[in-house]
């Protein structure tokens, strides 16, 4: 028995040894700067909670409904505890397994006395992880449950930027509507006028039609834009969870606040600001613990078995008699699977080499997204600073128009031209603002938005701010 209980502590002792290879995150060429070229800064966007950029109070309160109810936050949740239980599952394995059992019988023949044996039993199992195959699978399972709290974290930023980005389009249908509105209503009045001067036989019948048709044609508009409302309301109140129904509008889109310069900070951060990026190294490492659990295969396997049990006619003297035990060590391993452990490293080895070009792939993504957002944020403001002149020339050239039709010193055409022209000059004027406010969304989701708050800061919303 002693000589026995020296062979376990040796084996425990020799459990330190792994095998397979350690985790080394890829070398990977990071810019120094993000393109277009902006000043570095240590600061960023990202580094705000969420309602520190979206100020809005209705829409704070949407983000907030959605945080709570929404259907992609629940389904991250319960993958989340589904991770933490495998990961519950492999950490088992460093720990003997015990389990029991317990039997009654009975005999009865001819010439023979009655007997009842009653029985019991304590088996245990427990494998010495001398190769490291537990150790790579608890590294593993870990690996997969980081991911999915990155992968959760990523639904709630992701969740946060969708209610932003809807609420935007929103208020930007809502402008255009009431631009249709007061366009047409333009129109209108300026078919009165010909209208009451064609009846006073100072005006054409071709006047007063072209100006019916551009009313017309404007005012068609309208239902379309309210369709798209009722739509947008609709997706907007799938991400808060509940049935479509109305969606409550606080400022309008040009008084959503913004920021003329971003501060997107550095480059090198953004690997540990964006859980998207973080899910995705942490699926290499789980693929390179992979690896050392194939690799663990080619070795035996080396186990520890207990038993304790006994048996005895009477109930009573079940423990006080017949008790027996026994200790064993057993090794089984591999000698012939006909290409079964080869093809299963090989395998591993492939998915490892998916997930680094799919890490590596999401890296260089993510670089683009922050360019892109960031390019889009800066040149818009030349776009709407540009629109928001031509506009106004445009509402004063229609102002002029009409004093120079009334005054007789301009046709018709050159009033009906001045506002067929303003209102699509309007809308543009609409979009552009939307871009700028999405692109601003953008980039805060693309930098990793909200990447320092804690978890009941999304969980809990409106608790912490």
């Amino acid at each position: 028995m002693h000589k026995f209980a020296c062979v376990c502590l040796l084996l425990l002792g020799l459990g330190g040894c792994t095998v397979g290879p350690n985790y080394k995150r890829p070398a990977m060429h990071l810019p120094d700067q993000y393109y277009p070229p902006a000043a570095t800064q240590p600061a960023s966007i990202a580094d705000l909670p969420w309602w520190d950029l979206f100020k809005d109070p209705e829409l704070q309160a949407l983000i907030k409904e959605a945080l709570k109810n929404n259907y992609d936050v629940m389904i991250a949740a319960a993958r989340v505890e589904q991770a933490r239980a495998q990961a519950g599952i492999a950490r088992s394995e460093y720990f003997p397994q015990v389990g029991y059992g317990a039997s009654v019988s009975g005999e009865r023949a001819p010439l023979i006395v009655n007997h009842v044996y009653y029985g019991y039993n304590f088996n245990l199992s427990w494998e010495i992880d001398l190769w490291g195959r537990v150790r790579r699978l608890n590294e593993q399972q870990r690996a997969l449950f980081f991911s999915s709290k990155d992968v959760q974290r990523g639904v709630w930023i992701s969740l946060v930027s969708d209610v932003a980005q809807a609420y935007f389009e929103l208020r930007a249908l809502d402008d255009q509507v009431d631009i249709a509105r007061e366009t047409g209503e333009g129109f209108h009045q300026t078919w009165e006028l010909f209208n009451k001067r064609f009846n006073g036989g100072a005006a054409s019948g071709l006047e007063t039609s072209r100006a019916e048709a551009a009313w017309a044609n404007v005012v068609a508009q309208i239902p379309d834009l309210e369709r798209q409302i009722t739509a947008k309301e609709a997706a907007i109140s799938l991400l808060l969870g509940r049935n479509p129904g109305p969606i409550p509008r606080g400022q309008s889109l040009t008084d959503q606040y913004d920021l003329d310069v971003i501060p997107s900070g550095l480059p090198s951060t953004l690997l540990k600001r964006r859980p998207d990026l973080r899910a995705a190294e942490q699926v290499l490492v789980a693929a390179n613990a992979g690896v050392g659990i194939a690799k663990a295969n080619f070795f035996p396997v080396i186990s520890l078995t207990g038993l304790l049990g006994g048996i005895s006619p009477q109930l009573s003297g079940l423990v006080s008699s017949g008790t027996q035990w026994s200790v064993a060590g057993n090794l089984a391993g591999p000698l012939f699977t006909g290409g079964r452990l080869k093809n299963q490293y090989r395998f591993s080895i492939a998915q490892w080499e998916e997930a680094r070009a799919s890490y590596e792939q999401s890296v260089t993504q993510a670089f683009g997204e922050v360019s892109a957002a960031l390019a889009a944020h800066q040149q818009l403001a030349e776009s709407i600073k540009d629109q928001t002149r031509s506009v106004t020339a445009y509402q004063e050239s229609v102002k002029l128009a009409n004093i120079r039709y009334e005054s007789g010193l301009s046709s018709y055409l050159e009033v009906v031209d001045a506002q067929l022209q303003m209102y699509p000059a309007q809308t543009a004027l609409v979009i552009y603002n939307l871009d700028r406010k999405v692109a601003l969304v953008n980039l805060y989701k693309a930098l990793g938005g909200g990447w320092n708050l804690a978890d009941t800061d999304w969980t809990r919303p409106g608790v912490h701010n």
